[in-house]
């Protein structure tokens, strides 16, 4: 992994290392919703979802169209989808206690290199 891939990973984590943060994601992931959508979704205050929805901005995880006076925001793209239900599984597996046997990941040899199968997909 490159020094450049390994800062843009560290940002993208940084955006997602607040419960609020993930909270405003995880109603984004279900569908796109206004400000105040968000707002009687997570009972938060408005300026902190407003805060919060702009770091989430900058750091390309949503974004934002105008309709009318309103704005709605959505996922930037599947991929955070992704980044959430992948985090969700994680956090649900070490809550219930269950270890994987095998620290290598599925599709990487342990020595780290991938296998064919995930070369070829």
């Amino acid at each position: 992994m490159t020094e450049e891939l390994a800062e843009r990973i560290a940002d993208t984590m940084f955006a997602l290392a607040t419960p609020s943060r993930v909270r405003i994601l995880g109603c984004l992931r279900e569908r796109p919703h206004t400000v105040g959508e968000l707002i009687a979704a997570t009972g938060m205050a408005q300026p902190a979802v407003s805060h919060q929805l702009r770091l989430l901005r900058d750091h390309r995880l949503v974004v934002a169209e105008r309709r009318g006076r309103e704005r709605v925001y959505a996922l930037y793209d599947e991929h955070v989808a992704s980044l959430l239900d992948e985090a969700e599984r994680h956090a649900r597996q070490l809550a219930s206690g269950r270890r994987r046997r095998s620290h290598a990941y599925p599709g990487r040899q342990a020595d780290g290199g991938q296998s064919r199968s995930a070369a070829d997909g």
